[in-house]
């Protein structure tokens, strides 16, 4: 199998599942969209569930791209092993981040909520997107543990939450995509709360 067929179709399907919705990802579209002779895309996936964990694993991939700066700070208590983490620069990355994710790779996040919304039917699909989401949330209670958290698994998961909440108000909520200034703003303010040590309600 050509890793460079595979991931020319899975980038294919994204495209598609943001352009489209889910009813418009077909084994044939996916092979117009990708430029390949008809039965390419079934090759590599004959059933659609196949298809879909092959776009989701792409998407994971290119998602932890856009995270990467993040993800390399966290993994394997990287940013607990090498000292404290600044919160300013935290709520820095933090928002560089998110503006990645809401304007130059907006497609990619809108892709990612149409497999979210079709894993909740699919058990086989869940499986995938529950692994991939830990390898986010992670990183999230590592980073908040060497930032100074008093309780990072618990601050870990509001923060995944707030970022979460931000993603989609801006994309399929009523929200418009705030500025990097207003994204700076957003994760200090959350970032003072979470780690002022007061005691939530």
């Amino acid at each position: 199998m050509s890793n460079q067929r595979v991931t020319l179709i899975s980038d294919a399907a994204i495209e598609i599942l943001a352009d489209r919705g889910m009813r418009g990802l077909t084994h044939r579209a996916v092979d117009e969209a990708a430029g390949l002779p008809s039965g390419s895309t079934s090759n590599h996936a004959r059933t659609r569930a196949a298809l879909l964990g092959l776009t989701l694993a792409r998407l994971t991939e290119l998602e932890r791209g856009l995270f990467a700066d993040l993800i390399s700070d966290a993994d394997a208590g990287g940013a607990a092993a090498r000292g404290p983490v600044d919160p300013a620069a935290l709520a820095e990355l933090l928002a560089q981040v998110m503006h990645r994710a809401l304007h130059r790779d907006r497609h990619v996040t809108i892709a990612r909520y149409e497999l979210a919304l079709e894993a909740t039917r699919r058990p086989e699909l869940r499986e995938i997107y529950d692994r991939a989401g830990a390898g986010f949330r992670e990183p999230a209670v590592a980073l908040l543990a060497a930032a100074g958290s008093s309780d990072p698994v618990r601050h870990g998961r509001q923060a995944v939450a707030f970022f979460e909440g931000i993603m989609f108000d801006s994309v399929v909520g009523a929200g418009a995509a705030p500025s990097i200034d207003d994204l700076r703003a957003a994760f200090a303010e959350f970032l003072r709360g979470v780690l002022s040590g007061a005691p939530s309600e």
